[in-house]
C-alpha cells in the first residue's frame, strides 16, 4: 500500500514538473517567434528598396542610351542637304501682281538690252527708238478694233490708196497661230472692205503665203514674228507700203506670259524689228503701237 502511494505521488509530481517544463519551453519559444514576425516587414522594405534602386538604375541606363541617339539624329540632320527654295517664275510674280499696260519705255529698254552685246556703241545709237516712233499705247480698256480706230482714224482713206501687191499697210504681230485667228476675228468692225491675211507657220507653207500675197492687194497682215521675218527674207513680203506695226504687247497666255516674256518669241520680235522696221521708224515712215 505504501509502495503504491509512493508511486502515484511520484508520478503526479513528475507530470506536474513536465507540464511546467513544457510551459517554460513554450514561453521561451514565444519570444523567439516575435522577432521572426518583426523581420518580415523589414525584408519587405529591403526588397522594395532594391526594386526602386533597380528601376532607377534602368532609368539612368535608358537616359544614357537615349542621349547619344539624339546627338546622332542632330548630326544626321545637319549632314542632310538643305532643300533649295524654288525660284520665282514669271508666272508666280505676275499672279501676285496686277497687270500694267505696256508703254514705249518698256520696248526701248528691251531693245537696248538685246543689242547691248551684239552691236557697237555707234550702232546701238542708230538702233535706238525715239518717242516720236510710237503711237499711243493701249491702257487695257480697248478692244483691238477700238484701239486701231484710235491710232488710225483715217483708215478708210489709207486702205483705198493702197494698191501694191506683196505688201501690207499694217502688221499686227502676236505670239501664236491661235492668237492670230482671235485677232483677225476682232478686226471685223475696223477693217471694213480691207483684206487681212494670216501669217503664221502652223499648217500653212511659206510658199502658199507668198502666192497669196502676190495674187492680190492685202491691207493687213496678222501673224507671228518668225513667219513674218521669213517672208521678208524670201522677198515674199516687202515693207515699202508699211505704215503701222502693232505689237500684241499686253496679252498673256495661260502661264500669264506676254509675248516678250517667251525667250524664243522675244528673239524673233527683235529680228523682225532689225529687218527694216527700225530704219522705217527713223525715216518717220513706220509707227509702232503697243496693244
Amino acid at each position: 500500500m505504501g509502495d503504491d502511494l509512493g508511486d502515484e505521488w511520484w508520478t503526479n509530481e513528475a507530470n506536474s514538473d513536465a507540464s511546467e517544463v513544457e510551459e517554460e519551453t513554450e514561453q521561451e519559444k514565444r519570444p523567439t517567434e516575435k522577432p521572426n514576425t518583426q523581420t518580415k516587414p523589414e525584408k519587405r522594405k529591403r526588397i522594395a528598396e532594391k526594386t526602386v534602386k533597380a528601376k532607377k538604375k534602368k532609368k539612368n541606363e535608358q537616359k544614357e542610351v537615349i542621349i547619344p541617339q539624339k546627338k546622332e539624329t542632330e548630326d544626321e540632320k545637319s549632314a542632310k542637304p538643305k532643300r533649295k527654295r524654288k525660284k520665282k517664275t514669271i508666272t508666280d510674280v505676275l499672279a501676285s501682281s496686277e497687270p500694267k499696260p505696256g508703254c514705249p519705255t518698256d520696248l526701248q529698254k528691251l531693245v537696248a538690252q538685246y543689242f547691248s552685246d551684239k552691236r557697237s556703241v555707234i550702232e546701238q545709237e542708230e538702233l535706238k527708238l525715239h518717242d516720236s516712233c510710237f503711237l499711243s499705247s493701249n491702257d487695257l480698256t480697248h478692244s483691238l478694233s477700238s484701239y486701231l480706230k484710235q491710232i488710225c482714224p483715217k483708215w478708210s482713206k489709207i486702205q483705198k490708196q493702197h494698191a501694191e501687191k506683196s505688201s501690207v499697210v499694217m502688221l499686227i504681230v502676236c505670239s501664236s497661230a491661235l492668237r492670230t485667228i482671235e485677232l483677225i476675228k476682232q478686226l471685223t468692225t475696223f477693217k471694213g472692205e480691207a483684206k487681212a491675211i494670216k501669217l503664221f507657220a502652223k499648217h500653212i507653207k511659206i510658199e502658199e503665203q507668198v502666192k497669196l500675197l502676190q495674187k492680190g492687194v492685202t491691207h493687213i497682215g496678222v501673224g507671228t514674228p518668225s513667219r513674218i521675218s521669213a517672208l521678208i527674207e524670201k522677198d515674199g513680203l516687202n515693207l515699202q507700203a508699211l505704215r503701222y506695226l502693232v505689237l500684241d504687247w499686253n496679252w498673256r497666255d495661260q502661264k500669264l506670259r506676254r509675248m516678250v516674256d517667251i525667250p524664243e518669241i522675244k528673239v524673233d520680235v527683235f529680228k523682225l524689228l532689225e529687218s527694216g522696221i527700225l530704219n522705217g521708224c527713223k525715216e518717220d515712215k513706220v509707227k509702232i503701237g503697243l496693244f
